[in-house]
């Protein structure tokens, strides 16, 4: 694979941008504390563009399929639809009353339509955070508990593996789905990160994670076996996020908890790679009422 280093071309600075992925028409993204979700435009030096802001956190979306501009959202403390418009549909609050402050977290759908999201206390209390699953019949389930910061869910382009990072525990998990259920299998260890954080991941067409790690300037990509293959260097101490459209990849990065962030903190990068990613599945909904629902 070709080394090049990534550029961060375009003005904006994030505090915690996270969440982005090629939905195979644009490029979008959140600042998860200032509740925005953000478009990437085209052309690489212009600034990024709003299409949402949220009075709580919103941790990553998913399109949802067969209403163009609306989305599924993980945000403050549960899972909802963010139309065109602006408003907002709760379709489940699980940690509303939880006994910590707790936020959602980083979120995706999965080939069959499924939308996973995690969710993590503020203060990232020990084991606070679950995983959770929206099934396509608009049920909302807990899946996983126990997990400090939530990072991911990412899968394979066949919907049959699910890579799974708690970042304060520096471990990705790989767990075996089952396609009809969305059940998860017994995991295996896939990664363990001595030197800093696992954060977002995205899976290539060949089956390769990609994964930014907080706290070390750094984004690597992993073979399918945990081997490690390549490590891009950046100018950005935080990288968050990562998504890849097509032959690009995108990272996100954080100025957040920087007593003297420097100048590509908070910034997006890209850079061109040889093996191309798929674009990120729409969540289905089936028999849920969606327009003009309560």
């Amino acid at each position: 694979m070709t080394a090049v280093r990534p550029q961060a071309t375009r003005p904006d600075r994030l505090e915690l941008g996270e969440g982005i992925r090629w939905t195979g028409t644009e490029v979008v993204l959140v600042d998860i504390l200032a509740g925005r979700l953000l478009s990437v435009p085209q052309r690489e030096t212009a600034p990024l563009r709003t299409l949402a802001e949220l009075p709580v956190a919103l941790g990553a979306v998913a399109p949802l399929a067969g209403h163009h501009g609306t989305w599924v959202a993980a945000a403050g403390t549960g899972i909802c639809l963010l139309r065109p418009d602006g408003t907002v549909d709760w379709l489940a609050r699980p940690e509303d009353g939880a006994p910590a402050r707790m936020r959602m977290n980083d979120a995706v759908a999965d080939p069959f339509g499924r939308f996973w999201a995690g969710s993590m206390a503020y203060d990232a209390d020990e084991g606070a955070g679950s995983l959770y699953r929206l099934d396509r019949n608009g049920t909302v389930v807990r899946v996983l508990d126990g997990i400090t910061v939530p990072n991911g869910p990412a899968f394979t382009p066949d919907g049959s593996v699910m890579y799974l990072a708690d970042s304060a525990r520096g471990v990705v998990r790989r767990y075996p789905v089952d396609p009809a259920t969305g059940d998860l299998g017994t995991p295996r260890e896939f990664v363990t990160v001595e030197d800093g954080s696992p954060d977002g991941m995205a899976v290539d067409a060949e089956g390769a994670v990609w994964m930014a790690v907080w706290g070390t300037g750094t984004v690597r990509r992993h073979l399918p076996d945990g081997t490690l293959d390549r490590t891009l260097r950046l100018p950005a101490r935080q990288p968050a996020g990562v998504c890849l459209a097509g032959h690009v990849l995108h990272i996100t990065t954080a100025r957040v908890g920087l007593s003297a962030p420097g100048p590509d903190d908070g910034a997006l990068f890209s850079v061109r790679v040889d093996v191309p990613g798929t674009p990120t599945p729409a969540c289905r909904l089936d028999g849920v009422r969606v327009e003009g629902s309560a």
